[in-house]
């Protein structure tokens, strides 16, 4: 069993957050709503925390990927204090804890800690928390982060267990999904409660927490179809990185249509030569080819914690593909830039978004200290966030047309974006 030792860490809220715990230590079930960037990990970890420092308690916290329940993990125990806290991840992949998906290896270390008269937090996904259910512990309070993935019909059952069984449940979102037909919704108030917290984008922009977002149409002559999208799309990402800012050293996320034209776009053009030429790393990451970083076939640890020393580094330029692994959760530090080579709905929109508007760590750091003031952007080093959209002459305008009422919706009037679960 893995002790984790005390930290010194102190958590400072903002406003926001204060009044979201606040919210949450008044009812015992709900749903926060807070934008991508507006720091509702730290909202968790602060009511752990408190949790903790009230006795032993067992807590879980559920995350839509295995790459962003490890990051959880990190973040938590980075401030986790006041009490020995034993770490479990319940599902499959790497992580240096003690991990298991059988339930009664869960049970057991689970158990063992509390007869010890200590905690412990077990770090699970969606696709495995109903193993932590049928481990049968008794579960003080359950934190579940990027909720809108619940509403899905193979992982509602397993939301919904928990929700009767816990103590204590909190849904944390920046996107949450209804229906207006059935149960599955995040509107089944038996289930997620009310919303006790809804923090509006704009607010965070106007305090300086956040960046408002730019479009950027990207317009061609090119005319892409399905026999020849990976050239197209190989030369559209060159273009595009052609015309960014040269001053600015690009750390630049790119959503591409499908893991198949990722292949094709590596193995079949000549873009990894030319992004090499041009001074950038390149990394992508898929469910069907694994992680990659420079040619080199690496665990998603690795990967990860590559993305986050390289996302710090001053000077250092590098382009990360993806499917859908990092449209969501996953904090990539420095993100400048955004490509979307493909259509997104409403939910994976917003999330995008949300991977460039975070706060260059200088311009936090001086907005704290008080030497640069809120929403005066000429004076930050990274006044904004990009979103670089292609428009072909066959394709991209409705794209542009779509993306831009998302982001009006979002940062103009402050309405978090709702989606229908079908």
């Amino acid at each position: 069993m893995y002790r984790q030792k005390r930290s010194n860490l102190t958590i400072t809220l903002r406003p926001h957050q204060q009044r979201a715990l606040d919210a949450m230590q008044s009812a015992d079930k709900g749903q926060i709503i807070v934008p991508t960037g507006g720091g509702k990990t730290i909202i968790m970890i602060k009511h752990a925390i408190e949790l903790l420092s009230t006795g032993n308690r067992t807590l879980v916290v559920v995350a839509p990927r295995i790459l962003l329940a490890n990051q959880l993990c990190e973040e938590f125990m980075q401030h986790i204090s006041g009490t020995w806290t034993h770490v479990c991840h319940a599902h499959s992949g790497e992580t240096r804890y003690f991990k298991s998906t059988k339930p009664e290896k869960i049970a057991l270390f689970a158990n063992t800690a509390r007869a010890a008269g200590e905690s412990c937090i077990i770090f699970t996904t969606y696709h495995s928390l109903p193993k932590v259910i049928d481990s049968g512990i008794a579960i003080n309070c359950a934190y579940f982060d990027e909720a809108h993935n619940s509403v899905g019909k193979q992982f509602f059952i397993g939301t919904a267990a928990t929700s009767m069984v816990a103590n204590r449940c909190y849904f944390f979102t920046a996107t949450p999904r209804v229906a207006r037909k059935h149960d599955r919704s995040m509107n089944n108030s038996d289930i997620y409660g009310g919303v006790l917290c809804n923090v509006p984008a704009p607010e965070l922009i106007e305090q300086g927490h956040i960046l408002p977002p730019t479009i950027v149409p990207f317009e061609t002559d090119h005319e892409r179809t399905k026999h020849n999208v990976h050239d197209i799309d190989a030369g559209t990402v060159r273009d595009i990185l052609d015309n960014l800012d040269e001053t600015c050293a690009a750390k630049v996320l790119v959503a591409v249509p499908s893991s198949r034209i990722l292949g094709n776009m590596i193995s079949k053009t000549s873009l990894l030569a030319e992004l090499t030429e041009r001074g950038y790393n390149v990394m992508h990451v898929t469910s069907k080819f694994g992680a990659i970083v420079d040619g080199v076939k690496v665990s998603r640890e690795v990967f990860f914690d590559t993305l986050t020393q390289w996302g710090k580094e001053e000077g250092r330029k590098f382009i990360v593909f993806h499917y859908s692994i990092l449209s969501e959760g996953i904090n990539v530090p420095g993100l400048t830039h955004t490509i979307l080579l493909r259509n997104l709905n409403v939910v994976e929109m917003a999330q995008t978004i949300g991977r460039v508007i975070r706060l260059d760590k200088d311009d936090a750091a001086r907005l704290k200290s008080g030497e640069l003031t809120a929403c005066q952007w000429s004076f930050y080093n990274k006044p904004t966030g990009f979103v670089t959209v292609p428009v072909h002459r066959t394709y991209g305008k409705h794209v542009i047309k779509r993306l831009q009422n998302v982001v009006d919706a979002i940062f103009v009037q402050g309405i978090p974006p709702l989606s229908l679960v079908a």
